[in-house]
């Protein structure tokens, strides 16, 4: 079978309700709903038509496509600078230290600190591949294709990127740090908390949340014990984001505790290692496996090929070549797979 990652379009609607029906909760940035996915889309739209290269609060939604059958079986996304419409709320791990003389004992008691340290920063997230096709490196394709979009479109994103990886959620679909933080202020489920952010944003955070620190000894052990920890489906993902040079540094997400991994938009390994080259041949059938790009905005277009990287330019195989619809002398961005 053969897949691109492409821009969504305005038809993409069904295939990424049908596909956020199935994410289990504690995916914000894919909720159920047709109209808040609208208006993703519509906001993505905008994005690709805007011409100017300077960097915005904009929101860029990828698919990923089986050419064969034209169905559409993964997306994933891009935010160019969060907490510019309302604050981007983060729970930081601390560590406070304080020693008794008299006692002779010094205690160490972890906090976590409402903290909007990381606003501005770019995001890449909505990352989701059907059930069925979680095998081929297609994951990794989708991962890291935003990667390379980056590096086609450097201006339009920040120094910083950080991505949020979702927590532990319970058999019930509960999340085990919400009922035991955010819940008890709230008065609402963690399913409810976690729609409402998806459909209306976190502004009710900033009204309602106590903005002093939490002493994690006064959460009960089923909460302390999920502090950082990704999702069991998230593992992956969090070794592919430490592959590409993305740290946890104690931020954690303020639903479901999961860990917010961070980096340098220029350290990323995809983005520093890309390389951009003119298509010299489509004959390179056995070359390197590499990641394949080409295009910018709307039609960017990305793929796993084979390449063969010369003084002149890049050879690349006639497939790709096909599913790119580049030819000889255009512009490819590669790196090795």
């Amino acid at each position: 079978m053969s897949f691109i990652i492409r821009a969504a379009k305005p038809g993409d609607l069904q295939a990424l309700y049908e596909m956020a029906k199935l994410t289990g909760g504690g995916f914000t940035n894919l909720p159920p709903d047709r109209n808040s996915l609208q208006a993703k889309l519509d906001r993505s739209a905008a994005a690709y038509a805007r011409k100017s290269g300077e960097l915005e609060n904009e929101l860029f939604v990828l698919v990923l496509e089986n050419t064969e059958t034209g169905a559409v079986r993964g997306t994933s996304q891009l935010f160019t600078q969060v907490g510019q419409n309302w604050p981007f709320y983060s729970y930081r791990m601390t560590m406070l230290t304080q020693h008794s003389k008299e006692l002779e004992r010094t205690v160490r008691a972890e906090l976590l600190s409402l903290t909007t340290d990381l606003e501005g920063s770019s995001e890449v997230g909505g990352l989701f591949l059907h059930p069925s096709e979680r095998a081929g490196g297609l994951g990794l394709l989708l991962a890291r294709s935003r990667y390379l979009f980056i590096t086609a479109h450097r201006q339009r994103f920040g120094e910083k990127i950080l991505a949020e990886l979702r927590g532990i959620i319970d058999e019930r679909g509960g999340s085990p740090f919400w009922d035991a933080v955010g819940g008890r202020f709230f008065g609402m489920s963690f399913q409810e908390a976690d729609y409402f952010n998806a459909i209306h944003g976190n502004q009710f955070i900033a009204d309602l949340m106590p903005k002093h620190p939490v002493y994690t000894a006064m959460l009960n052990e089923s909460a302390r014990k999920v502090i950082g920890l990704p999702h069991p489906n998230g593992r992956a993902a969090m070794r592919m984001l430490e592959n590409e040079g993305f740290s946890y540094e104690g931020y954690v997400d303020i639903f479901d505790g999961g860990p917010t991994m961070t980096a340098r938009v220029d350290n990323v390994r995809s983005v520093r290692d890309a390389k951009t080259l003119p298509v010299t041949d489509m004959s390179c059938e056995r070359g390197e496996k590499a990641l394949l790009a080409t295009g910018q905005l709307a039609g960017f277009r990305c793929c796993y090929g084979a390449r063969n990287i010369t003084d002149n330019g890049i050879s690349i195989d006639s497939q790709s070549a096909e599913l790119l619809k580049v030819k000889e002398g255009d512009p490819v961005w590669s790196i090795a797979r």
